[in-house]
């Protein structure tokens, strides 16, 4: 069937974080990005671009070594967009036990030969589990046009005083999709990585990443791109650090008369671990000017309204 494509692999000694032992959030989000990608050109018969990435739930470890299963499951179309919703289980290679280590859902558009939208067939789920994630999926769209306005209304300024982060390097060739820009996946693995060092600077501790949201993707990067990718803290809670990220990128011969073109934008919330496991305590953000009191204010609002997203369902089907 072309609405749903599962890819099986092992996680690799380079998959892993800086502790050598559980694999990077980065990294799964790559994964992700390459199973979707897949999916929605499977069903679309052509070229893709990920538009939007959102609800990551990052719900156990996954350690070099497992056995993991990716599934793209098509859910539901709009006139050129593609909804996918996407799991990640794990197993230990003996055991063959696969238990859910991630959920999420990934939005595609279908682009021509030209680099603009076309449009897709209407996808009509065939079963129950189907039905149910479309509708589930259909009754987010709204909310989540709300949650992009609310970001998009934030300014960040030198007026903010609470932990920042810049990376700047070069989009390089191997970072390249079919379409000759640098994929979602890749882009997505720079935001866990300078939103990791922002948390585990703050925290002085090892920190990981429990949930991403609102990951919107504005303008594609292209190969030879310098590309900018900063976070900001901008409210903790008594375990939780909530990041915003931004991705810039321009082109280096444009020389001084090159503009930042804004590329990504997200939120994703970080935990550092105690001995046994658990979240642990983090010290707590300094508010001190009103900008840093309106985006505290800013991350409130959007954990309201991501409470008050329906409920979904996700894929509970396994292999063994």
């Amino acid at each position: 069937m072309d609405d749903r494509v599962t890819l099986r692999f092992l996680a690799s000694p380079t998959d892993v974080s800086e502790d050598g032992v559980t694999v990077q959030a980065g990294r799964i989000l790559e994964w992700i990005d390459k199973a979707g990608y897949a999916c929605a050109v499977g069903y679309s018969g052509g070229y893709c671009v990920t538009a939007y990435v959102g609800n990551v739930h990052f719900t156990r470890p996954i350690v070099n070594g497992d056995l993991i299963e990716v599934t793209a499951q098509l859910v539901y179309t709009g006139r050129s967009s593609m909804h996918v919703v996407i799991t990640v289980d794990a197993a230990n290679v003996r055991e063959r036990i696969f238990r859910p280590a991630m959920d999420c859902i990934l939005v595609f558009v279908a682009m021509d030969e030209n680099r603009k939208s076309k449009a897709v067939r209407p996808y009509e789920p065939t079963h129950a589990e189907a039905r149910s994630l479309a509708a589930g999926v259909a009754a987010r769209v709204d909310a989540r046009n709300e949650i992009r306005r609310a970001m998009d209304e934030q300014a960040y300024t030198d007026a903010g005083t609470t932990p920042q982060l810049t990376f700047r390097f070069l989009a390089s060739p191997t970072d390249v999709n079919w379409g000759g820009n640098a994929h979602g996946g890749i882009v997505m693995r720079w935001i866990d990585e300078v939103g990791r060092t922002c948390a585990e600077q703050w925290a002085q501790a090892d920190a990981v990443a429990v949930y991403t949201g609102g990951i919107h993707f504005l303008n594609p990067v292209h190969i030879g791109d310098i590309v900018e990718a900063e976070a900001r803290m901008i409210h903790t809670g008594p375990h939780s650090m909530h990041i915003v990220v931004h991705v810039r990128a321009k082109d280096p011969r444009g020389g001084e008369d090159a503009q930042w073109r804004p590329t990504t934008r997200c939120m994703t919330v970080f935990v550092t671990r105690d001995e046994s496991g658990h979240a642990a305590n983090v010290p707590q953000l300094e508010l001190v000017t009103d900008e840093d009191r309106r985006l505290n204010e800013h991350a409130l609002d959007l954990v309201r309204r991501r409470a008050a997203l329906p409920q979904m369902e996700f894929l509970t089907e396994r292999k063994y």
